[in-house]
């Protein structure tokens, strides 16, 4: 159990994915299991659909709108349809995001076919495609399944003859409904340089993706917090409080429900604290400014050293001995400081792993950092609530020892290595170049080298036991680490590393590189500004200023993409690794477009002549950043990044601004909608 905890922990810290949402849920049957062949069934397709989402029906007046839901079947000589898919009961909208009327299933959608069953074995398989959206936050996700009928038996009768549509004797599959690609909104033009306001209606904090994501990872790490040598101790001893006094079962869960309540509510309190004092522009001057990210980056250090045995890291002692005198006089007070007295005692161990929750998810958004608390908290809090409810559960834990220790270390050497995203922020906004994508991968392959060896102890610290034996835990542990190495060892060389995208400087940063990049480079027109500096990805060549790429967009005649991004934005090095390196989104950009990429958080001062007075806050804007990011907060009330805006020579939007989303089918049916209005506009 030990070892699988260990397991568990270390997987937590490397974990970076984000969760995919899945609102609607489809299912099929059929009201037979066995049929004859001359006979007709009816296919049924059911889908549940979440609260406040709907899905588009098959059939509506508006072709040039959302994604209709569509079926394809794959031809068999064993059946043959009867007519369309037809849709049970939908009920009618009017869309104002594509100006039309629609239909829309709510809560439970049904689809129904007629097949007509002519021989035995019956194949009846294909797919289905579809679009799911919310007026919540205006978002729509479009996803596909696949569907196989072979449970049905067909029993007697002769064969008949199929009406399949053949050419050259390949079967023609048969497309039920086919999709229509969402056109994209008409917004009102930019005016000039400045982004009209009204383009955008759509309000959000980020990708729905990126932020359960952080919640997610906030979550685990609550939980991984429990299993460190500060915290883990603790449990017995708050079992301990609660058993003290004589009360009902009743009463005892009421006060354990108010503890982990107390939990929740002292973290949550620091993290709302943290995000309303700095506020959204101070957040992301947080992220990206030298000061407080060289501080994380030398705290990490500390932290690694502390966990590495060098010394110890204790909360103030009259603060904790404070909290413990007035958790002594019991009730309600008493529980609450009690609860307090846990957070402080668990100090040098909590609040490494907070930082990384606070400071990997204050990108510049203000209820990041709020909600990550809460999460965190929430998973940290759960077990002691449990505990505190259920006494009797403290005999089945495992008993405190040497592995807690190896635990301990283990988070030294991840201290370590992520206190170098810190270093690689400030070095990147300010252009120091002294962490370049080689150097830091090359620590990591120390880094995590060390931790291999370390776990099959071939290392120890002055606060380790001996290790005679290797556990199955200590030894896949191990593998991990190495495999790892072995992973990131060709990146010094050039590998994109696309699953570490977002955690390592750029690749334009790195000496030596052996892929060739050369063929992805785009004509433009002048010498672009900042490029001494700025960097564009996959050797494309692009403009760092609005007003110029505007111009040579204009010039070309070709559509202006644009990329709002960030040095310190994890999310935009990973959609440049995975999507801009696949073959048919470089193509597109450097053929069809011309590029901009807008930094929101550079740090260079510009001319004098070239601040801005915004329009939004009313502040003077007098660095690059803080130009590009007031263009996107002030006209698109929108200040996360990675976001992508397509524009025609007149500065009108032409396709619905993109954000978040690994999936490069997407991006590039983003990119052909601006492409194609583009041309019907301007051609």
């Amino acid at each position: 159990m030990r070892k699988l905890l260990t397991i568990l922990f270390l997987g937590i810290l490397l974990l970076s994915e984000a969760q995919i949402l899945q609102p609607a849920k489809w299912s099929y049957s059929s009201d037979v299991t066995s049929v004859g062949a001359g006979e007709t069934i009816e296919l049924v397709f059911k889908v549940q659909i979440e609260p406040n989402w709907y899905v588009y029906s098959t059939e509506f007046n508006c072709e040039d709108g959302p994604i209709k839901t569509s079926f394809k079947f794959t031809p068999h000589s064993s059946f043959e349809l009867i007519g369309k898919v037809v849709p049970i009961n939908p009920v009618d909208k009017y869309d104002h995001t594509f100006e039309c009327d629609v239909r829309i299933f709510k809560k439970y959608a049904e689809f129904r076919q007629k097949v007509k069953i002519l021989s035995a074995p019956l194949v009846i398989k294909g797919s289905y495609e579809y679009q799911v959206c919310t007026d919540v936050n205006f978002q729509c996700i479009s996803d596909d399944g696949e569907f196989d009928f072979g449970f049905i038996k067909v029993s007697g009768g002769t064969q008949i003859k199929s009406t399949v549509k053949k050419i050259n004797d390949t079967p023609v599959p048969v497309a039920i409904d086919s999709i229509t690609s969402p056109a994209p909104l008409t917004y009102s033009g930019f005016s000039g340089p400045i982004l009209d306001k009204s383009i955008l209606t759509e309000k959000q904090e980020g990708s729905d993706e990126s932020f359960l994501g952080y919640l997610l990872f906030a979550f685990l790490l609550g939980l991984a917090s429990l299993i460190t040598p500060c915290v883990f101790p603790m449990v017995p001893m708050t079992v301990t409080f609660f058993l003290r006094d004589h009360q009902s079962r009743r009463a005892g869960i009421q006060k354990a429900i108010f503890f982990g309540v107390s939990i929740i509510t002292i973290y949550t309190l620091a993290g709302t604290l943290f995000a309303v004092i700095l506020g959204t522009d101070g957040l992301n001057a947080l992220a990206t400014h030298w000061i407080p990210n060289l501080f994380i980056f030398i705290l990490f250090l500390i932290f690694a050293l502390s966990f590495f045995g060098l010394f110890e890291i204790n909360a103030p002692h009259k603060l904790v001995n404070s909290a413990d005198r007035r958790a002594e006089k019991g009730g309600w007070t008493g529980i609450f400081f009690m609860a307090a007295t846990l957070v402080l005692v668990s100090f040098s161990c909590t609040v490494p792993i907070v930082g990384n929750v606070l400071f990997m998810a204050a990108g510049g958004q203000l209820l990041k950092p709020i909600a990550a608390m809460f999460f965190y908290a929430l998973a940290f809090a759960i077990p002691f609530t449990l505990f505190a409810a259920f006494p009797e559960w403290i005999k089945s834990m495992p008993k405190s020892g040497g592995w807690l220790n190896t635990v301990k270390v283990s988070l030294g050497f991840l201290e370590l290595a992520l206190s170098l995203k810190f270093f690689s922020i400030a070095d990147q906004a300010y252009h120091w170049g002294l962490l370049d994508r080689e150097i830091n991968i090359a620590l990591w392959i120390v880094i995590f080298t060390l931790l291999g060896i370390y776990l099959l102890g071939k290392i120890r610290f002055e606060s380790d036991t001996a290790v005679e034996k290797i556990g199955v835990g200590r030894l896949f542990t191990a593998i991990l680490c190495f495999t790892f190495v072995a992973y990131i060892t060709p990146g010094l060389w050039g590998a994109p590393l696309k699953a570490l995208a977002g955690y390592l400087p750029p690749m334009q940063t790195l000496d030596f590189n052996l892929q060739n990049s050369e063929s992805a480079k785009n004509t433009i027109c002048e010498n672009p500004k900042y490029s001494e500096f700025l960097h564009l990805p996959h050797g494309l060549n692009g403009y760092f200023d609005y007003e110029q790429a505007l111009k040579c967009a204009r010039e070309q005649n070709k559509p202006l993409f644009i990329d709002f991004t960030g040095h310190g934005c994890t999310n935009c090095r990973e959609m440049e690794a995975v999507v801009w390196s696949d073959p048919e989104v470089l193509k597109r950009l450097k053929n069809d477009f011309v590029v901009v990429a807008l930094y929101v958080d550079d740090k260079t001062l510009l001319p004098e002549s070239e601040w801005i007075t915004s329009r939004y806050d009313g502040k003077v804007k007098k660095t690059i950043g803080k130009k590009n990011a007031d263009l996107q907060i002030a006209n698109l009330e929108n200040n996360a990044q990675p976001f992508y805006i397509l524009l025609g020579p007149d500065e009108k939007v032409l396709a619905w601004p993109y954000a978040y989303n690994r999936d490069v089918n997407k991006f590039v049916e983003f990119l052909e909608t601006g492409k194609k209005r583009f041309q019907e506009r301007y051609k």
